[in-house]
């Protein structure tokens, strides 16, 4: 697998990740009333993903949901293979390669372009 640094270190493609990862926090913003930043949108898509809904979650189990968030976005990327799920429905992934050293804005960069995927292919979903 290629090196997420040396395809994606374009500064359009950077510029256009940032523009829509906006236009994306706009709309939630908007659909749960609030100010959401990346870690909230990561609880977003932990709480879908788990399938369970809108329940009191302890801390511990929100810093759950946002791992459970963080390998479905990493999935495409063939950094996580889906493992199946545990007596208490929870998934769990095994890790399938390392992600490569990366810059905390590399980093940042990664997690919107995933979630930016995940919301397109949700909504792709959705309307089929």
């Amino acid at each position: 697998m290629a090196d997420y640094k040396q395809i994606r270190s374009g500064e359009s493609h950077l510029q256009m990740i940032e523009k829509q990862w906006k236009e994306l926090l706009k709309t939630l913003n908007n659909q749960f009333d609030g100010d959401l930043d990346l870690q909230a949108v990561l609880f977003l898509i932990g709480v879908q993903e788990l399938g369970k809904g809108k329940v009191k979650y302890s801390k511990d189990q929100k810093l759950e949901l946002m791992h459970i968030a963080i390998c479905t976005l990493l999935e495409p990327f063939g950094y996580y293979n889906f493992a199946g799920h545990d007596q208490d429905g929870f998934p769990h992934w095994e890790l399938n390669e390392q992600l490569p050293p990366l810059s905390p804005g590399q980093q940042m960069a990664l997690m919107k372009e995933s979630i930016l995927d995940y919301f397109v292919s949700l909504d792709n979903v959705t309307q089929s």
